[in-house]
């Protein structure tokens, strides 16, 4: 209880300094942009939208044939009379699982205000 109490406060104290962090460049930072940066940041901010909604049509195709992979998994495993064939049945859904979780790209990252 005490270590987990320890982390709790330590998170709590990081949220907060960052929080003061943050607080106070904007004043700073809000510099109007060139066009061409502007432009640029404007790219950069509709590409992380088209790479993000790809990759959330990529997790719901992955789930879907996950859950394919999953039902065909149960139906092996009910029609299979030996060891063998379980495993066979097992292994052809880890590698279904595998290849969809490939197919999904990684998290694409959010464009940094120039």
């Amino acid at each position: 209880g005490a270590v987990i109490a320890a982390a709790v406060a330590i998170s709590l104290t990081g949220a907060t300094g960052s929080f003061a962090a943050d607080a106070t460049p904007p004043a700073v930072k809000k510099v109007a942009l060139t066009p061409e940066q502007k432009a640029a940041f404007e790219a950069a901010k509709a590409q992380f939208h088209a790479a993000r909604d790809a990759r959330q049509a990529a997790v719901a195709t992955a789930k879907a044939s996950i859950a394919t992979a999953k039902s065909n998994f149960d139906a092996a495993k009910a029609a299979a009379t030996t060891k063998e064939a379980r495993e066979a049945a097992r292994a052809a859904l880890k590698a279904a699982v595998g290849a969809a979780k490939a197919a999904v790209p990684a998290k694409p990252t959010k464009p940094v205000r120039p």
